[in-house]
This record gives C-alpha cells, structure tokens and sequence, in this order.
C-alpha cells in the first residue's frame, strides 16, 4: 500500500556527505527544515518539500550523503537513496568545489547515470568568480549541464533556478489540502518503519541502533484525494539522557513539529504499553492543543505474547494515560502492515472534527441545557451567571462563554462543561477549549 504524492515532479539533491545538500534544500524550501552541521552524516534519511521556482511547483528531495565507506549508516544510505532514485525525474548532484574532483563524485555520478534522470552538476564551495573557470575545467567530464555555486554567499543561484523552471513540466493541483501528521514516540518504537509502511517505500532508515533519525522529515501523500504531509521525527528522550549536540537540536526539531502539525500520532511499543515518559509526551502534545491518535505498535508480537492483549493495553492507558483517556487507539504492525488502513481512517475522523462548525444557536440551546445540569459556580457571594456561547476560528474547535464573573468559573466546571460538550457534538478524542470571558454591557 502506498500514497506517496506521485503528481508533483521530483527533483532530488545527492552527493557526498559534506558538500552543501542540506543547505540547497533549506534555500530552495526557504525553511530550515534540515539539519546542516559541519559533520558528515548528519542527513541520514530522505526530505521531500513542496517548492515553487517562478510559478512551476516540484517536490524537492534531499537524501543522505554518498561514500563508500563500509560502517552500518553509510551503506543504509547508499542502499535507500539508490532505491529512491527510481522514483524522482530529476537529479542535482551536488559536489566540493574547494577540495576538487575525487573518485567518490564520479560513483555518484556513475549511480546517477545509471537511473537514467536528467541532471545537474553543481560544483557548489565556488567563493569567488575568478576561480569559477579554473575550478569548472575539472569538472567538465560529466557534460555540459555544469554550474558553479556558493550557497553560503548565494552565487550562482538565479543559473539554478533557470534550469529548474526550463526542465521542469507545467502542473496544475486539483487536489484538497489535508492536515499535517506528525510521527512522535520514544526512540525505537518503530516510527520510521510506520511510515515506510504507510508510503509503501523505504524513505526512512530503519534500524535497531537508537537515534537514527536525526530530522524532522517531510513526506506529502495522498489519501482519498485528499493531500496530506507526514512528519517523521526524531526519537524523544529525557533530557537527561540527550547527549550528542545532534541529539539535541533533533529534539528541538521535534517539538517544533509537534507545534506545526494539526494531528499528532504518538506510536507506542505494542510490548511494552504506555508509560511515564509516553504520559509526558502526550502531556506535551495537549499543551500546545494538537489532536492525538494513539498507535500501539509492534502488536503482532505483543498479541503473541500477552494474554487479552487490547483489554491489557486499554487497562495501561486508563492507568498511564488516565488524563486523557479517550484518546483514539489504533493497533497495528508497521512489519506485517496490519492496522496501517485503521491509521488513515481514524486520521480522516479526527481531521473532520478539527473541522467542525457549530451554529451559534444550537450551541445556546446545548449551553443553557447544559447548565442547568448542575448548580451555577460561584463568585464570592455571587453565583456566577452565563450570557451566551460562541465559537472561535481556532482549530482544534474552541469556544467562548460569557459571563458576568470569569474568575469564578473553577476548572472542575470548565470540565464539565467541556464533557458535555464532547458528548453532544462528537468531539471526543480531540482538546477543547473553553475560555470564559467577562461579557461588555451586562448587569447582574
């Protein structure tokens, strides 16, 4: 099963670890999106970003540094990006114009030949235009599509930018925009596999060495005809715990992705259950208002080895999680593709109620039958006396309540309110939030 976006035209960034890929996608995303550092590996899995070059829209696509060196990452890396290449229309190879011609561009090359795409050679470390042809002559066995750069000082950006927009192929979107997912969890509860499993193709390096991931990585797809964006990140550990200066700008990134996205899938170790820390993510997630889905992954094991497996799990969550425990819970296996459907159902019903609109009358008339359920709060010696219901434009659905004494409306009724709420307009399993507010022009 696969719903990579396959519409837009892929263009890809490849070349050796070092040599400026990252900081090409930053500018042509005009984000920063990915990581750039001055230490080879640092990109370890593939980005794909809408762009736009004078009204052409593509998919940008950076990938992991390419060398022949022999340890676990770098051959995870050689093998994912070449199985990739397949699948983009264009390349950039990106080379080190200071440290000149060595043999690991020309295999770059070679596998960049070998799929067959149109490419663009970019000697990029170019600083100064008096050096720019002596440097170019080195290069000129690859061809004739051949620019200098430097990205740092920007030169030679506006001849990239005139290749993109006369390569590239008109396009015309006719598809609705979805929300942005973003994958959050502990490091190793299989995050990465999920979202292969969900693109059907291996985007993400997976392995069972902890911290793999180091960006927060981009994915549109399409589900439905609708265009969504799936946010793979890093793994996020106790503070305590994050040691390397990677490790703790990938956290950085992560909860910067948790702000951006819309609904948030916090995967969990089927195995294992929810537990403290799995509680603070949550806890993190509702701070900043997101809608959250509940994946309880690797559960193909888990049934195997745990007697009543959902009733357990369930029992975990009402014990772990018991501050938000309707949260929707998904079963599934990233390794057998069981529950990957259910993945994408529950997202369509959740984002629908992050798109939810209530007139303002049925909302008075839920508000004042709400409550005379229970007895008014009060303000000193004064109960407290509500005027009317409003919804915001906010999203999750927010509301605002008028009353003669804001400050007497304890959080217990807030709650109570918020419950009934959920009830009657089948909210449940997103954050609500009421906020009451002194009403202008009334009198006790």
């Amino acid at each position: 099963m696969s719903y990579l976006q396959n519409d837009y035209p892929k263009v890809a960034i490849i070349g050796r670890p070092n040599v400026g890929k990252s900081t090409l996608f930053n500018i042509l995303t005009e984000s920063r999106k990915a990581v750039v550092k001055d230490q080879p590996g640092v990109t370890r899995d593939i980005q794909i970003e809408e762009s736009e070059v004078w009204g052409k829209k593509f998919l940008i696509v950076d990938t992991g540094g390419l060398t022949e060196a022999t340890d676990t990452f770098s051959q995870l890396i050689r093998e994912q990006v070449y199985e990739f290449l397949s699948d983009v229309d264009f390349l950039l190879v990106v080379m080190d114009g200071r440290a000149g011609l060595i043999p690991e561009d020309r295999e770059v090359v070679r596998m960049a030949k070998h799929v067959g795409k149109k490419m663009l050679i970019i000697v990029n470390k170019v600083d100064s235009s008096h050096q720019e042809d002596l440097i170019k002559a080195e290069f000129y066995e690859f061809g004739e599509d051949l620019i200098a750069t430097s990205f740092e000082q920007r030169r030679g950006l506006s001849s990239l930018l005139e290749w993109l927009h006369q390569t590239l192929p008109e396009f015309k979107e006719n598809l609705q925009k979805g929300p942005r997912i973003a994958i959050v969890g502990k490091p190793n509860v299989g995050k990465s596999s999920l979202v292969n499993a969900l693109l059907g193709s291996s985007r993400m390096i997976v392995s069972d060495i902890a911290g793999t991931t180091v960006d927060s990585v981009d994915t549109p797809f399409i589900y439905q005809n609708q265009h969504y964006t799936l946010v793979d990140t890093a793994g996020l550990r106790r503070s305590a715990r994050r040691e390397e200066d990677v490790e703790i700008l990938s956290a950085f990134k992560s909860q910067e992705s948790i702000r951006r996205a819309q609904i948030i899938l916090l995967v969990i170790d089927g195995n294992l259950g929810p537990t403290d820390q799995d509680a603070k993510i949550l806890q993190a997630i509702l701070e900043n208002h997101k809608a959250v889905i509940l994946v309880a992954n690797k559960s193909d094991t888990a049934k195997d080895n745990i007697e009543d497996y959902r009733s357990w799990f369930r029992g975990r969550v009402d014990e772990e999680l018991h501050f938000f425990s309707e949260i929707p819970i998904v079963f599934t296996s990233a390794k057998t593709g069981s529950g990957l459907e259910a993945i994408l159902k529950t997202v369509v019903e959740v984002s629908a109620k992050l798109d939810t609109q209530i007139q303002t009358s049925e909302l008075n008339d839920f508000f004042f039958e709400t409550i005379r359920k229970a007895p008014a709060p009060v303000w000193g010696t004064t109960n407290v006396k509500f005027y009317y219901l409003t919804q915001t434009f906010q999203k999750p659905p927010s509301f605002i309540a008028f009353a003669n004494h804001p400050d007497g409306v304890n959080p217990g009724y807030r709650r109570f309110l918020i419950k009934h709420l959920k009830n009657r307009f089948n909210l449940q399993g997103i954050p609500v939030r009421i906020f009451i507010m002194k009403s202008r022009g009334k009198k006790d």
